[in-house]
């Protein structure tokens, strides 16, 4: 009898030392890095460079997904429920999320959105192809804020002021620093594109991704194979006639196409306008992931593709 107590002492004391030993380690995993996440790849870079390894930063669509289009899985879904932040574009791009993050927000989900923060570009009178697309009206809002480096700016800004009043971290080291190299960006590019001359800063693209960036470098947007600010609409015979005229008229000499549009369809617009068609990355990150590479390949295509 007493050797049985014994060793129901002895066990439980093991027991009582080896929960003491776990203790730590969940409470470890309970207080882990928050997460956020950005809803597409080019969002979520600029969200990783401004905060680190403060928190666990994701991208809910994979690169090279077409960001007008992506819907998430169930599996997505259940990681966007859970997580302590999503940051998101909010200008009307994630058309294939909205579900989804309607139901993120139901679930209380905190929600920052980055086209609150900026000045929205709207689609001005006699932008492109006329076209009965409200999303290519003019007044439209205009989604794709990446594209200018100075729009990206205001975003860092506001998320880090966020930040700080959501969870009390203060990432503005981090965040001048940012600054800084942003608005050394956009001096780097704007001193490539002053060496190209005004009449050839024309646009034609593979739907109408760049009016950021013409508005903040001064390129006309002469028209689109896609005549909507998404990739979810579809171009038709009328259109690309109507843009051929455009090209011709505007003496354009390349048109550049982008994840979302029909090789196939700007392969025969350029051969039937006698021009070359480019490809450039609007949408999708380069090998490393970070946004500065994807601005400066972006500018560089542009501005090399209007050099021929």
């Amino acid at each position: 009898m007493k050797f049985n107590l014994a060793i129901k002492f002895v066990a439980g004391i093991g027991l009582i030392a080896l929960l003491a030993a776990c203790a730590p380690k969940r409470e470890a995993v309970r207080m882990g890095k928050r997460t956020i996440i950005a809803t597409y790849p080019v969002l979520g870079a600029v969200v990783k460079d401004l905060v680190g390894d403060a928190f666990e930063v994701k991208s809910a669509m994979p690169n090279g997904a077409d960001v007008h289009e992506w819907e998430p899985s169930a599996k997505d879904i259940e990681v966007l429920t859970h997580a302590d932040l999503i940051v998101e574009n909010g200008i009307g791009l994630e058309g294939g999320m909205e579900k989804s993050l309607d139901q993120a927000r139901k679930a209380g989900v905190g929600f920052f959105t980055a086209g609150s923060h900026i000045t929205v570009r709207h689609v001005g009178p006699g932008e492109g192809i006329p076209s009965n697309d409200p999303d290519q009206q003019a007044g439209a809002e205009d989604p794709h804020l990446w594209t200018d480096p100075m729009t990206i700016k205001a975003v860092v800004d506001a998320l880090a002021l966020d930040l700080k009043q959501r969870f009390g971290v203060d990432l503005s080291t981090r965040c001048t620093d940012l600054d800084r190299r942003l608005v050394a960006l956009d001096a780097e590019i704007q001193g490539k594109v002053d060496a190209l001359p005004l009449n050839r800063r024309k646009l034609v693209t593979g739907h109408e991704s760049l009016g950021y960036f013409a508005q903040r470098y001064r390129f006309k947007l002469v028209g689109a194979v896609i005549p909507s600010l998404t990739s979810e609409a579809e171009g038709s015979a009328a259109n690309l006639n109507a843009l051929k005229k455009l090209i011709k008229q505007n003496q354009v000499s390349v048109v550049f196409t982008e994840l979302g549009t029909s090789p196939r369809t700007v392969e025969a617009l350029a051969k039937e306008a006698k021009v070359t068609a480019v490809s450039i990355a609007t949408h999708n990150m380069p090998a490393d992931g970070n946004y500065f590479s994807f601005e400066r390949d972006l500018a560089t295509a542009i501005i090399q593709g209007l050099k021929q």
